[in-house]
């Protein structure tokens, strides 16, 4: 933006006509930190949906990182080279970045930071839930469940990531409440359903005692529930995500006596991210740290939720249109 006006008062000190609109755009950069899961793809859509609604204001240069910390400060480099006004980004890790993030403050490029944090002040705003807050809420209800007492096993997501380490935090610290709660094993299965399969498998063959699941990710509580099936172990409560096609299988096992709780991280904090990245540019005072509460899913409002005519990838708490759902993850 900052050189785009300088090109204006030169164009018209020089007698030219200006465009008539390319003084009312900004440009912002949008680092898509990965697209290995559906949350990440519907997350990235989110923002790519908001930026068509503000086409007539907003210019956007994407870049992504293959959560890759490298790639990403290498993608946040390019973009403070093109002139962007705000850059938006997933922190892949919660230290490389700071680096090239001072680099954009000092040249006055906005920094929102989206759904992760990263260990230092050098941003402006960041757009999430408290994912200590998400560990805990899936904890608190296992806990209740299991009348404070039971073996237990816990799924997180990618150790350095943000997201994964504080929602572990969350729940370790009410798991560590319960003296009568063993958390038997903690795995990193990397949100992933194979990975979680795998892993409840081999603790289930190891165990003949596995009394619950506290899980942050609903593709990983998924493969859970097949390792459990697979072995022929009786489902134990656990908790998941809203993702649609962990609602699905929950409601169909619900007759049989399973039991869960779903807290999210709506994916439309992509769409929010772009919105306070505006009201910045446009000289609007924002929160520095929007911690957005955590929508809960439970068996009272599960079929509220549960989208039966859509994909198993849809992520139940989103602003996209059930076309742009289907157009984003076609079965």
């Amino acid at each position: 933006m900052k050189l785009k006006k300088l090109l204006l008062v030169a164009s018209v000190l020089a007698g030219m006509a200006a465009p008539a609109m390319a003084e009312d755009k900004f440009t912002i950069g949008y680092d898509n930190y990965f697209n290995g899961n559906s949350w990440s793809v519907q997350l990235s859509k989110e923002f790519e949906a908001e930026a068509e609604r503000h086409q007539d204001t907003v210019d956007v240069v994407y870049t992504e990182s293959e959560l890759k910390a490298d790639k990403q400060v290498s993608n946040i480099e390019d973009m403070i080279t093109r002139g962007v006004d705000a850059i938006i980004l997933t922190p892949i890790s919660p230290t490389a970045v700071i680096p090239v993030l001072k680099k954009a403050e000092a040249q006055d490029i906005k920094i929102v930071l989206l759904a992760s944090t990263i260990r230092s002040d050098d941003y402006d705003a960041l757009v999430t839930v408290d994912d200590v807050d998400f560990g805990k809420a899936g904890a608190e209800w296992l806990a209740d469940k299991l009348d404070g007492k039971g073996r237990i096993i816990a799924l997180n997501g990618i150790s350095g990531i943000s997201a994964s380490d504080d929602r572990w935090k969350g729940a370790k610290a009410v798991f560590d409440e319960y003296p009568d709660i063993e958390v038997i094993s903690v795995v990193d299965a990397g949100w992933d359903y194979a990975k979680a399969k795998v892993a409840v498998s081999n603790l289930l063959a190891a165990n003949p005692e596995i009394d619950g699941v506290w899980s942050q990710g609903g593709s990983m509580t998924l493969g859970a529930i097949d390792a459990f099936e697979a072995a022929q172990r009786p489902l134990v409560p656990m908790t998941g995500e809203d993702n649609n096609g962990y609602l699905k299988r929950w409601t169909a096992l619900e007759a049989d006596g399973f039991e869960s709780v779903a807290p999210s991280k709506p994916t439309w904090l992509g769409s929010e991210a772009l919105l306070v990245a505006l009201d910045m540019l446009q000289g609007e005072e924002v929160e520095k740290n929007k911690f957005y509460e955590v929508p809960m899913i439970t068996s009272e409002n599960l079929s509220e939720f549960t989208r039966d005519d859509l994909s198993d990838s849809f992520w139940a708490n989103t602003r996209l249109s059930d076309e742009q759902v289907r157009a984003t993850f076609q079965d």
